[in-house]
């Protein structure tokens, strides 16, 4: 095993991510097409191009036409539909040529049934009562379960890390760990490590993990499966998903609770994960319905917007996301995204709103929040020289609510003044305000 691990770096709050299903991206569903679009997302102010994973998908148990592309047949080719390995190269080449760098899924806790390692190494899978290859989950039943505990641990951990190696040498520079809890965290440090050092240390990797909501996490432990929860993820993950978190959004979006059940948990997670951890704040990504069909196309989406955006953690979008599409692309059919469906006033609002955001967490990395009336939220940043406050109404809720301070200087969102203070009329939609001082 390794010893002295190189620890997580601690990542800026302004990393910022894209996630793009290259077969859903464009019409032609490749690298060449996707690659005309970079250009756009350099734009946006992105910092990150994630790929949902490129290789060829499994046939035994496929389910849809195309399949998912998390049921993989070999972690070492390209899905030939997506186009060849020169084309691959030159879609990095051409992202880091626009300031992109490049991630891909990884997805190790897996594979199709009839993958090149569950054909030569069967001894590597998840086994049943009758000597089978198996899985955890039933729903996931088209694929198969490596087996981190056998007796071939060894051979299988070797054979994924080599993989890693050679798609970071091919020039990827980041990894997305799917269901990264669901694989031993010693299995992660170890991976990080031995990658670092066929790299020789030089142009640091990124390592994101996908974590699973807790519930889920704590049914596959009372299973006797193992299941590693965020703080451990962290031992070898710069930044993790928001599931511990999202489990309560989806609670508080329900009206089964309200706001302060999720923002109070921001503080737990800070106190919980090493200092410098990371999260990626999200509000849709391949896996969850389409913020826009979720808030609707108004100025209840233009609030929640903001409000990820603003709070801490790395920005993450799922492509469409940012032009307010509604309609969710499937993993297991060829649906392109409906671009010509986008909405331009949103487009313009994300712009701005993103661009605001990402320059507050330059200058102010300090939060705090105050809930003034139910589904109206003030959130606060504070640096050493300015502060900000973003007044958010996600209900989109018309009447008055009386501030708990007052509220004056410049909505950077609209450039305009602002002056409110005791009990006002409540603004619609979003402001964005660099403070001044009383």
């Amino acid at each position: 095993m390794i010893n002295n691990p190189r620890s997580p770096s601690e990542v800026p709050e302004t990393l910022s991510i894209y996630q793009i299903f290259i077969r859903n991206f464009t019409v032609e569903g490749t690298f060449k097409a996707a690659e005309e679009r970079l250009e756009e997302i350099a734009e946006l102010g992105f910092s990150w191009v994630y790929l949902t994973p490129i290789h060829p998908i499994g046939e035994v148990a496929r389910k849809g036409t195309y399949g998912s592309p998390y049921a993989i047949r070999d972690y070492r080719r390209l899905d030939a539909a997506l186009g060849t390995e020169e084309d691959f190269r030159r879609f990095i080449q051409r992202a880091n040529q626009r300031g992109l760098r490049v991630m891909i899924d990884v997805v190790y806790n897996h594979t199709a049934p009839d993958s090149r390692l569950a054909q030569e190494h069967p001894e590597w899978f998840l086994q049943d009562a009758r000597g089978k290859i198996s899985r955890k989950c039933d729903d996931w039943s088209d694929v198969v379960d490596l087996d981190y505990a056998s007796g071939h641990t060894e051979a299988l951990r070797q054979e994924l890390i080599d993989t890693l190696i050679y798609w970071r040498k091919l020039g990827v520079q980041g990894f997305r760990c799917d269901v990264a809890s669901l694989v031993p965290v010693d299995f992660w440090v170890q991976a990080r490590q031995m990658v670092d050092e066929a790299m020789e240390n030089r142009e640091g990797t990124l390592w994101l993990a996908e974590s699973v909501h807790p519930h889920f996490l704590l049914s596959l432990r009372d299973r006797g499966f193992g299941a590693w929860s965020e703080p451990e993820l962290h031992r070898a993950f710069d930044l993790t998903y928001d599931y511990d978190g999202w489990e309560r959004l989806e609670k508080v979006w329900s009206g089964e609770r309200g706001l302060d059940w999720y923002l109070d948990y921001l503080g737990v997670q800070r106190a919980l994960y090493p200092a410098g951890a990371r999260k990626i704040r999200y509000l849709e990504n391949h896996d969850q319905i389409r913020s826009a069909y979720r808030f609707g196309q108004g100025k209840r989406l233009e609030a929640w917007t903001a409000f990820y955006q603003f709070i801490p953690g790395c920005t993450f979008v799922y492509m469409g996301q940012e032009a307010g599409i509604e309609q969710y692309p499937s993993l297991f059919e060829k649906e392109t995204v409906p671009w010509n469906q986008g909405n331009r006033d949103f487009k313009r609002f994300f712009t701005t709103c993103f661009s605001v955001t990402q320059k507050i967490k330059e200058e102010a990395n300090r939060f705090d929040f105050s809930i003034p009336a139910q589904g109206v939220v003030l959130l606060q940043r504070k640096g050493s020289q300015a502060h900000f406050t973003a007044l958010c109404n996600l209900d989109d809720r018309s009447g008055k609510i009386e501030l708990p301070k007052p509220l004056r200087g410049v909505d950077m969102l609209t450039g305009k003044r602002v002056n409110l203070g005791g009990i006002v009329e409540l603004p619609r939609g979003t402001l964005i305000v660099k403070g001044e001082e009383d």
